[in-house]
């Protein structure tokens, strides 16, 4: 017969309270300082991440600044483009002209994303709005060189020539996906509680959706079609397929016109110092732009919807 396992020995017990206290706070105590180590090395993670993010943006910028400073002046802003070989000359067809591309783009892309969005955040289990919200996450990924080839084949080939309107049409359908997706997500975050409320103090449900969600969400959607406007602002390839460029000035929406993306490109790989140059200085203006919209649309919207707005 095996014997009987003998009993396991009774845990030991502080010799008293006082000693049982001081076990109890030396314990605590380590695991506040293995918690401390933890919270600083997982601070000091994000914020070296949050740097690496940030740093390709800083060199761009001081590389930008360090190539193209040099030639950004007044008649960069108010001279046309010098004849190929001479020096001096400026972009100032091709800055009107992203400015008048940008604005028809909007024109297009914003209107029609928000409401978009918009819809899909109220309907979200409707079949047509799974399928919208499908297709603009195929948008989304879509390559703009063949935006601009549809762009091409519906407002080029049919009327026999480029145009400004054919190329702020391809740049706008870029815009419409990435702004139907935030407005969504932006007006997803609204509290329910407020479409409760106004839906109980007696308004419809279409003036709830403009008047009260869409206004809580402005900021976010500003956010977003700021996003999208920095994106198209320096699109190409669309653009060789629509506007095509123009080393004249041209304002008109039904005529080929400059843009600064093709400009710089063009400058870039001729064979003058001169212009490549004028391509740095034209990338510099390109960035200082976006940045400035980018500002002033921050400000605007803190203004009227931030802390103590009204």
């Amino acid at each position: 017969m095996t014997a009987a396992p003998s009993p396991a020995p009774a845990p030991r017990r502080p010799a008293s309270a006082r000693s049982y206290r001081q076990l109890i706070a030396a314990s605590t105590e380590r695991t506040l300082k293995r918690r401390r180590v933890v919270s600083y090395v997982m601070v000091a993670m994000t914020f070296a991440a949050a740097l690496i993010a940030t740093l390709p943006l800083l060199f761009i910028l001081w590389r930008l600044a360090k190539e193209g400073a040099s030639s950004v002046n007044w008649a960069f802003f108010t001279r046309m483009p010098a004849p190929a070989g001479e020096k001096g000359g400026g972009m100032a067809n091709a800055i009107a002209g992203t400015g008048i591309l940008v604005l028809v783009a909007s024109i297009i892309g914003l209107p029609v994303g928000i409401g978009a969005g918009l819809y899909l955040a109220e309907q979200r289990g409707a079949k047509l709005a799974s399928a919208v919200r499908f297709l603009s996450d195929v948008l989304n990924g879509l390559p703009s060189i063949v935006m601009g080839i549809f762009a091409w084949e519906l407002f080029v080939r049919p009327f026999g020539h480029f145009s400004a309107l054919a190329g702020g049409v391809s740049l706008g359908a870029m815009m419409i996906p990435l702004v139907t997706r935030t407005t969504e997500e932006m007006i997803r975050l609204v509290p329910v509680s407020m479409r409760e409320a106004a839906l109980a103090l007696g308004f419809t449900k279409w003036r709830t959706s403009l008047t009260v969600v869409l206004r809580t969400a402005l900021p976010g959607i500003v956010t977003g079609a700021l996003v999208a406007v920095a994106r198209i602002a320096g699109e190409t390839a669309p653009l060789l397929f629509t506007a095509f460029g123009n080393q004249f000035w041209s304002v008109s929406p039904t005529q080929p016109i400059a843009a600064l993306p093709m400009q710089i490109y063009n400058y870039a790989i001729s064979p003058y110092d001169d212009w490549h140059a004028q391509a740095w200085a034209g990338a510099l203006v390109l960035i200082g732009l976006v940045l400035v919209i980018s500002i002033v649309a921050r400000f605007v919207t803190r203004a009227k919807f931030g802390v103590g707005g009204d």
